[in-house]
């Protein structure tokens, strides 16, 4: 019945106001991208996405407590770059200067679902701005400050870009992927973390350049909170990257608890 269904709360995108724009002249625009949304409700799970309820065209009471309170966990979505002033540096090129109204909406919802004890997932940028919300530090910008790396997005194959990555044995992602070590992902980021929080551990890294691809919550008495730095709602089924299903059912079974605690109105 519906009135059973998981209802996720998907993180927006974010397209300023622009005067110079054709469509919706001088209007902020808030969207999903429809892959993650359609990979959630893959599950038969339902997907809101939660427009910022703030701004200076705000009307009425709703706040990120309401939906937090309503919903049964968060995905944060992919996109632009995180503010480098979000973990106390200033842009190294203005290009990399991110999104600081968009950071500031995405801690705003983590923290709204954590005092809830409602499971938060994040997807590329969302393990950035996790890492960043709970005090850790990124690379502004791959090729640059890792100058032995390999390229970790080309915006001509965009999500066709593919390298492996080791799984940490011994992790929860290790225990969702039993006896496998090594996984070919997708990679669309020039991002990175550098400085990991001190409230995740990391579950896997990149092969030969060492990056972090995916993090967890060390004290799992606590709200669960899992990121990975690949795009899992991208799999192709039969292809031979790495399987999204069980990502998925990981938080959606964090999600299900969560509203068995929460009776819905």
């Amino acid at each position: 019945m519906i009135a059973n269904r998981l209802k996720i709360g998907l993180s927006a995108c974010f397209l300023h106001a622009d005067p110079l724009r054709s469509l919706f002249t001088g209007k902020t625009l808030q969207y999903v991208e429809q892959s993650i949304a359609h990979w959630i409700m893959s599950s038969g799970a339902m997907v809101v996405m939660v427009p910022c309820p703030t701004g200076v065209t705000q009307r009425g009471d709703v706040t990120y407590d309401h939906y937090a309170q309503w919903l049964d966990g968060l995905v944060l979505h992919g996109g632009s770059d995180v503010w480098p002033g979000s973990y106390g540096e200033t842009p190294l090129d203005e290009k990399w200067a991110g999104d600081r109204i968009r950071d500031e909406y995405d801690k705003a919802l983590v923290a709204a679902f954590e005092a809830q004890g409602k499971p938060v997932f994040g997807v590329c940028r969302g393990l950035q701005l996790l890492n960043v919300a709970y005090g850790g530090t990124l690379y502004q910008d791959i090729q640059t400050q890792v100058p032995q790396s390999f390229v970790h997005r080309d915006a001509k194959t965009y999500d066709q870009n593919y390298h492996s990555v080791d799984i940490l044995q011994g992790t929860r992602l290790s225990a969702l992927y039993p006896g496998v070590e090594r996984v070919r992902v997708n990679s669309i980021h020039h991002q990175a973390i550098k400085d990991l929080s001190d409230e995740f551990t990391a579950e896997a890294y990149s092969v030969d350049d060492h990056l972090i691809e995916a993090i967890r919550r060390k004290d799992s008495a606590r709200s669960y909170i899992a990121a990975v730095q690949w795009h899992p709602e991208f799999h192709q089924p039969g292809s031979d990257t790495i399987d999204d299903g069980a990502l998925l059912e990981d938080f959606l079974v964090a999600a299900a608890a969560a509203q068995h605690r929460t009776p819905h109105t």
